[in-house]
């Protein structure tokens, strides 16, 4: 008969959070950040797991502060994929705000085929009479983000603040460009380059909503 393994390994859910939350302080490089960042960049590399990740940042100085004035204001959350918005925590969300995610709106197809553009993209369309001061999280689709930014150029609304996390290979390192540069005035964050992820979107959106837990505070 084989023996059953044992493993030695941490099971209090408390001090998984603070020993994962220090070893990003020691080795992540918080520095290059504004201290109202931190809390986002230190979220998101425990959601990757890379602490070299927070190289890629990029950010309007206006973004920490229109994030939580819109939330506390009771605007809605728009993302992309239903994976960004599963991974919101709604319990730190301070007005009880809405998560939208029109992805599988029965409307979405129809208008991709129209639009000859992807489902995502597409469904962009849908968040026009709720964008005017919303957040706006997007986590996988570079085609969302490009439809976007090109939609508020045609005269949409206005979001409060756009979390951009696209990632891949074909458009996600150039759409996180052109937001990083976007005309319109509106207060970003985003991944530079290939990395991004649902993860990670929701992990910048959850810090900037509420921080780090309590229990990995240093």
């Amino acid at each position: 008969m084989e023996s059953r393994p044992r493993y030695d390994y941490v099971k209090d859910p408390a001090e998984i959070y603070r020993r994962s939350f220090a070893i990003v302080r020691g080795e992540a490089a918080l520095e290059r950040l504004p201290e109202a960042l931190r809390p986002m960049a230190i979220r998101v590399v425990h959601a990757c797991g890379d602490p070299s990740v927070t190289a890629h940042l990029v950010w309007s100085d206006d973004v920490a502060e229109k994030v939580s004035a819109a939330l506390a204001g009771g605007a809605p959350v728009f993302t992309d994929v239903r994976m960004v918005a599963e991974g919101i925590i709604r319990s730190r969300l301070p007005a009880s705000n809405e998560i939208v995610c029109t992805l599988n709106d029965p409307r979405v197809p129809a208008l991709a085929a129209e639009l000859a553009t992807t489902r995502s993209a597409a469904a962009v369309d849908l968040w026009r009479d709720r964008l005017e001061g919303a957040v706006v999280v997007i986590g996988n689709a570079p085609t969302a983000l490009f439809h976007l930014l090109e939609r508020i150029g045609e005269g949409f609304p206005r979001p409060a603040a756009i979390i951009g996390f696209p990632v891949g290979f074909v458009g996600a390192a150039e759409s996180k460009d052109a937001l990083a540069v976007n005309p319109f005035a509106i207060a970003h964050v985003a991944m530079r380059g290939r990395l991004g992820g649902s993860a990670m979107a929701a992990a910048a959106l959850n810090a900037l909503a509420g921080g780090v837990p309590e229990e990995a505070r240093a």
